[in-house]
């Protein structure tokens, strides 16, 4: 543990001083075969990328609150860390009546149009791809808006320790409880630095999204994540899950 980590934007910061061409997060969509690999490096760049687009044409303040209808991904991950930049409180899974700008995926367009302020959509097509057919109306396309934000991000009103940063079922943290809540997570399961970590949890509560996310990044250690793999099409077997946690050089698992 970090002792210079003092909101949840320092966790990435962390690992990009530490050892930024490891793979720290790993995906799986076992519906469609997909699999992506970032190092620390290239998910910092998506965080920026991402936070340059919250702040410079978004126009998101500190405090803002953003709704994010996602399912566990690669891509929620960054935007749960760009919003922890930006010092954007995000709400997972929040009412976006309530919200001043809605991030959402391809299921969940028509709930996300009940925000009167920004809004984004996902595809969440393997490699970010964009919406084969454009974007939907009254929806800016992410994987068109992103990629020509700047690699480098620095928020112009950086959060504080005692700021609100994420509101989960309900229950809304500060950046400090989360670090905290983060860091004791990390102890329960067991890791520490180098570790990697193959969780097949939801993130629809904060049991999933710290295993998943904030545990593995505040012990140092790594993450592979099969959000598909425990239930639906893409379930697997005991024998295939042992083979992946095999490859994958896992240490730990969160079911």
């Amino acid at each position: 543990m970090n002792s210079s980590e003092h909101t949840p934007a320092d966790l990435l910061r962390s690992a990009l001083a530490g050892d930024p061409g490891r793979p720290l997060v790993t995906y799986y969509d076992d519906t469609t075969g997909e699999r992506v690999e970032l190092s620390a490096t290239t998910l910092a760049n998506w965080v920026a990328k991402t936070g340059n687009l919250l702040q410079d044409e978004l126009g998101a303040e500190r405090g803002a609150r953003l709704a994010l209808l996602l399912p566990a991904h690669w891509q929620t991950a960054v935007w749960v860390l760009a919003c922890a930049a930006t010092g954007v409180v995000v709400d997972l899974d929040g009412d976006p009546a309530e919200a001043e700008i809605v991030v959402a995926g391809p299921g969940r367009l028509e709930e996300a149009r009940a925000c009167l302020g920004e809004r984004i959509a996902l595809a969440l097509r393997p490699l970010g791809a964009r919406f084969p057919q454009g974007p939907p109306a009254g929806f800016a396309d992410y994987a068109v808006a992103v990629p020509g934000q700047g690699d480098a991000f620095t928020a112009y009103d950086p959060p504080e320790p005692a700021d609100p940063a994420l509101t989960i079922g309900g229950r809304t943290f500060s950046g400090a409880a989360l670090l905290e809540r983060a860091r004791a997570d990390a102890a329960a399961l067991g890791l520490s630095a180098g570790d990697r970590l193959l969780s097949v949890r939801g993130w629809d509560t904060w049991e999933g999204l710290s295993a998943s996310l904030f545990a593995p990044l505040a012990a140092g250690a790594s993450v592979v994540l099969c959000p598909n793999a425990a239930q639906g099409p893409g379930r697997l077997d005991e024998a295939a899950l042992a083979a992946r946690r095999t490859s994958e050089g896992v240490t730990h698992f969160a079911d």
